[in-house]
C-alpha cells in the first residue's frame, strides 16, 4: 500500500470520530475531525500526483472514503432533526443510483466507469461547505441560520442536476454511445 493509501485508510477511520462526537454533542470537535479528514482528502491525491504514488486500490478507496464522510455525516444531521429529511434521502438516493448503475451495468456484462462530472465536483464541493457551516453553527462559532437555508436549496439542485447527469451519461454508456463520464 501507498502512503497516500494509507491517508485515506485514516479518513475512514475519522468518520466514527465524528460521529462519535456529533452524539455526544461536542460539535466542535465534530468540526475539527470533519475538517481534518478534508485536509487528509487533498493531503493523499497531493502526494500520490507529486511522488507518483497514483494507484488503483486508491483511485477505488479515495471516492468511497469521501462518500464514507459525507453521507455518514448527512444521515446524522439528519437523525439529529438539523437536516430536513428529504435532503438527507436525496443526497443518499443520488449516491446509492450511482452504485445501483455501476452495479447493473457490470451484471449486464457492460462494465461502465462513471467518472467524476463537473456538476458532481461542484455537488461535492457545495455539500461540504454546507456541513462544515452547519456544524459551525451548532458548535456556536457562528449562527448561519440565513445562509443554510439557501444552501439547503442550492444543494438539492445541484444533487437532483448531478444525479441527471449521471443517469444521462450511464443511459449513454448502455445504449452504446460512449464511454461514461
Amino acid at each position: 500500500m501507498t502512503v497516500p493509501n494509507y491517508i485515506t485508510v485514516a479518513r475512514f477511520l475519522i468518520v466514527p470520530l465524528v460521529l462519535y462526537c456529533m452524539i455526544d454533542g461536542d460539535m466542535m470537535t465534530a468540526l475539527l475531525l470533519f475538517v481534518l479528514a478534508g485536509v487528509t482528502d487533498a493531503v493523499d491525491g497531493a502526494i500520490a500526483r507529486q511522488f507518483n504514488q497514483k494507484s488503483e486500490l486508491g483511485a477505488w478507496l479515495d471516492p468511497m472514503a469521501d462518500k464514507f464522510l459525507l453521507v455518514s455525516v448527512f444521515v446524522m444531521l439528519g437523525w439529529l432533526g438539523v437536516l430536513p429529511s428529504w435532503l438527507v434521502i436525496l443526497a443518499v438516493s443520488r449516491d446509492g443510483m450511482i452504485i445501483a448503475a455501476v452495479v447493473l451495468s457490470s451484471l449486464m456484462d457492460n462494465p461502465v466507469e462513471m467518472r467524476p462530472l463537473m456538476v458532481s465536483k461542484a455537488n461535492t464541493l457545495l455539500q461540504i461547505v454546507l456541513l462544515i457551516l452547519v456544524l459551525a453553527d451548532l458548535a456556536g462559532i457562528v449562527r448561519l441560520d440565513a445562509l443554510i437555508a439557501g444552501m439547503l436549496y442550492a444543494v438539492a439542485g445541484l444533487t437532483i442536476a448531478s444525479a441527471g447527469a449521471y443517469l444521462v451519461t450511464w443511459l449513454r454508456h448502455m445504449a452504446g454511445e460512449g464511454a461514461a463520464g
